[in-house]
């Protein structure tokens, strides 16, 4: 499930340029278990499974053996909601551990202890925290220097300031009778870039009015 998102695009090919390095853990690994077992019932009953703490105490625990590690986050709905602003300081940190919940998520012992932050990416609930670790590398990944072609392009991404990004066109310049706005044609850059900032508050107006607020 990790792998294919990490094999492709910008995040395969900040691996090869050795800009990013991504380790995948399987926490199997990490169990003394003859049939590999992380989870176990929740004490005091009830349904679904809790992954437990010493398979996930091992496996964090030999990761920082080799580095030392600026973060250890957890995925989970009741997390801090990730947005921009988060993404951008944590493309700043060198190392980060991630650890997907399962089931009905892990021994709260493992929060307490091991966990210095916890991440959700929506107030929705999915099936296991791979995916949010997923969308959480390509977030941060992308603002790490070198891993776009063009650096700048993060920069006028949506959310950067708080605002929706503008309209973006490209050729042709007319199709089905419908234009391209002329100021874009213009070669005035400045009145581009004013055109650019309006069309982003309007559009944050008009969908994300939060954003304005905040």
């Amino acid at each position: 499930m990790l792998k294919s998102p990490f094999e492709h695009s910008i995040l395969k090919r900040a691996q090869q340029k050795n800009i990013l390095e991504i380790e995948i853990h399987n926490l199997r690994d990490f169990t003394e278990y003859k049939h590999k077992q992380v989870d176990d019932y929740a004490y005091g009953g009830g349904a679904g499974m809790v992954l437990m703490i010493e398979p996930i105490a091992k496996c964090i625990d030999f990761i920082k053996s080799k580095h030392h590690y600026d973060e250890v986050i957890y995925l989970s709905p009741d997390g801090e909601r990730l947005d921009q602003q988060m993404a951008n300081q944590l493309s700043m940190k060198k190392n980060i551990i991630l650890l997907c919940g399962h089931y009905k998520g892990v021994d709260e012992r493992v929060r307490e202890h091991f966990i210095t932050k916890e991440i959700s990416i929506g107030d929705y609930v999915l099936s296991g925290g791979e995916l949010a670790a997923a969308v959480f590398v390509d977030a941060v990944a992308r603002l790490i220097p070198g891993v776009l072609n063009d650096e700048t392009s993060a920069l006028t991404d949506s959310f950067q300031d708080n605002l929706l990004a503008p309209p973006v066109y490209t050729r042709p310049e007319m199709f089905n009778d419908w234009k391209v706005p002329d100021i874009l044609l213009s070669g005035d850059q400045k009145k581009i870039d004013e055109w650019r900032h309006n069309e982003s508050v309007k559009r944050t107006g008009q969908r994300r009015p939060d954003l304005l607020r905040d």
